[in-house]
């Protein structure tokens, strides 16, 4: 494994260390975070990761709108990720993870 892959790889660890150790946090929260870390470590995006709801919905096992959206909200709520929808049917909306929260551990 070389040097960026070993970077990328401890940074996805410690994002998934921090969200296991919140209590606040759930299955389902868990299962769209790690859906998120999956997609942004494919695209090589430690920060700010293009998403769409289909791809995290497929990724995150999770088969319902209502429980996607209500657990998706609440992660934005938490403070966890902010969401930046696209309109354009070109551009993909953006997933931001939050450093603020995740230095807050």
């Amino acid at each position: 494994m070389n040097e960026v892959d070993k970077l990328k790889e401890d940074q996805l660890m410690k994002h998934l260390a921090i969200y296991i150790e919140d209590p606040i946090l759930n299955v389902w929260h868990l299962a769209i975070l790690t859906a998120i870390l999956s997609l942004g470590f494919k695209q090589g995006e430690r920060q700010r990761i293009k998403v769409s709801r289909s791809k995290i919905m497929k990724l995150s096992h999770i088969n319902t709108l209502p429980t996607y959206h209500k657990y998706f909200k609440q992660l934005q709520e938490i403070g966890y990720i902010k969401y930046s929808p696209s309109y354009h049917p070109g551009y993909r909306s953006e997933v931001e993870l939050y450093e603020k929260r995740l230095s807050q551990k």
